[in-house]
């Protein structure tokens, strides 16, 4: 399955045409990101990370919070409140690389975000702008996530441009870090600051944010990202919420940001340190073999360098030569294998740079680089409940991984498939699928064609199943309409497993 990942919003190189330090609002502060403010802690003299403060998960806190690491943050500068700083701001006309074009299009914004809408600059004699409608907010929130919250609140009219100066004061404040990122920003330029972002919405709930950070920690070892430039994303951070959050923004408010970002960045490298020990940062993958089964759709198959471990049910990113440092999510199309190969359905999407380039250019013999396993729609062995499972078109792969997990596991329990297409053409693995039910009398697979039948229809039709763990895999809108299907059927939330909204936003290429 091609995991839906983040449209641009913007295009082109943010901060590369005609940036340059002196033409470059750097926000609060004008370090080099080498220390203060966000200087991650030293690992331990065993090259592990350093021990954490506070009890529970890395990171946590006896009070339902992230602790913060047991290093003082360095003391902070005022910077002055933002009608201060809109006085002292220095003319329009000198901040180009922050302020590009508008977008053609937009990405779906971070959780958290209201809907972006379209603002003109007032005129300079205008009156200050009045203060932004105050978001709803939790009555058990800690002091610092009401404070992040509204300033998320604030900025979230104006996300792109916010993306935009981030990136700009990244790119020319810290050159170093340009060739992490792909040659062209289109795909690519809002998805660092949507994570971090994501993380700060999510503070006060532990166990759901460090398990986030610890993957996204993980996840970054392939970018060839090093303690050492969390700093400089920090300082970014910091310069681009300053920037535009200009009726929330003051002392209090940053200091706060400050708090969390040194939290979010030290529970991330610490992460990556630990996974340093026992795996690479990314594996080569050979294709051995490229099974074309539709014109857009291709099943491929691949040999890694090196044992690749992972749990059906679980996806990866993946970068082709064509498109240096361009990631995109596939899952897993089957169970672990005994001869270590992994396969992958890719749908090819109009104007995608990497699934095109899968489906119409691989070749075996060609090698591809595979991030690190993610993702917890897996299965949970240790329960007799029976498996409620909805796949809608290439979602089928990480369907079909489940039910040969089960059955390796040699489990009877029930396991029913909804599996789901436009048309019988998009129904391109059925055969498979049955092939499996009839070598699996606990397994059932009923196609559901839309036109014919609705998918949601069909749940409903051939209930209960209130005591069924559900999986929910395709498309984010069809994800989204089916957790509400299940839900209306009786399916408890908790029981509704699928992949992250956060991560599968907008469309995959």
């Amino acid at each position: 399955m091609d995991a839906p990942t983040t449209t641009s919003a913007g295009s082109g190189t943010s901060g590369e045409n005609g940036a340059n330090r002196a033409n470059v609002d750097h926000g609060p502060r004008g370090g080099n990101g080498g220390g203060g403010w966000f200087t991650p802690r030293k690992r331990n003299g065993s090259g592990g990370p350093a021990p954490h403060t506070g009890g529970g998960a890395p990171g946590g806190a006896g009070d339902g919070r992230i602790a913060p690491p047991s290093r003082p943050v360095a003391p902070i500068r005022p910077v002055g409140t933002g009608a201060d700083r809109a006085s002292a701001a220095p003319p329009r006309a000198n901040r180009a690389p922050a302020e590009p074009a508008p977008p053609v299009q937009r990405a779906a914004p971070p959780q958290g975000f209201e809907p972006p809408a379209a603002a003109a600059a007032p005129p300079a004699a205008a009156p200050a702008a009045p203060e932004p409608p105050a978001p709803r907010e939790d009555p058990h929130a800690s002091p610092d996530a009401i404070l992040i919250r509204r300033t998320m609140a604030e900025i979230g009219p104006v996300a792109d441009k916010v993306t935009a100066y981030f990136y700009a004061l990244l790119f020319v404040r810290h050159p170093e870090v340009r060739p992490l990122f792909p040659a062209a920003m289109d795909t690519q330029r809002d998805r660092l600051l949507k994570a971090l972002l994501t993380a700060a919405e999510h503070m006060d709930n532990t166990p759901v944010l460090v398990e986030y950070l610890q993957a996204l920690g993980r996840g970054h070892r392939k970018y060839g990202t090093e303690p050492a430039h969390y700093p400089a994303v920090g300082e970014a951070l910091i310069g681009a919420l300053s920037r535009y959050a200009t009726t929330t923004w003051d002392d209090e408010t940053e200091a706060a940001w400050v708090r969390t970002y040194t939290t979010i960045s030290q529970v991330m490298i610490d992460s990556a340190a630990e996974n340093e020990r026992h795996a690479p940062a990314w594996w080569h993958a050979e294709v051995v073999s490229h099974d074309l089964r539709t014109p857009d759709i291709a099943v491929i198959t691949v040999r890694p360098d090196q044992p690749y471990p992972f749990l059906a049910g679980q996806y990866t990113s993946l970068e082709t030569p064509w498109w240096p440092r361009i990631w995109r999510h596939y899952s897993f199309a089957g169970a672990p294998r005994s001869d270590g190969l992994l396969s992958f359905h890719v749908k090819a999407i109009p104007a995608g740079w990497v699934s095109n380039a899968l489906v119409h250019h691989a070749r075996p013999g060609d090698v591809l680089r595979l991030g690190p396993p993610a993702g917890s729609m897996t299965v949970d062995h240790t329960s007799d409940s029976g498996l409620l499972c909805l796949g809608g078109g290439t979602g089928i792969a990480p369907i079909k991984a489940l039910v040969e997990d089960v059955a390796e596991h040699g489990e009877r329990r029930s396991v029913q498939v909804f599996y789901g297409a436009r048309s019988d053409h998009d129904l391109y693995d059925i055969d498979t699928m049955l092939r499996l039910q009839q070598s699996h009398p606990w397994l059932q697979v009923r196609p559901v064609v839309d036109g014919k039948a609705q998918l949601p229809d069909a749940v409903r039709e051939f209930g209960p199943w209130h005591e069924y763990d559900a999986y929910v895999s395709g498309p984010v809108g069809m994800i989204r309409s089916g957790v509400d299907a299940l839900r209306r059927v009786g399916v408890p939330y908790e029981r509704i497993r699928h992949d992250s909204l956060e991560e599968l936003v907008a469309a995959a290429d």
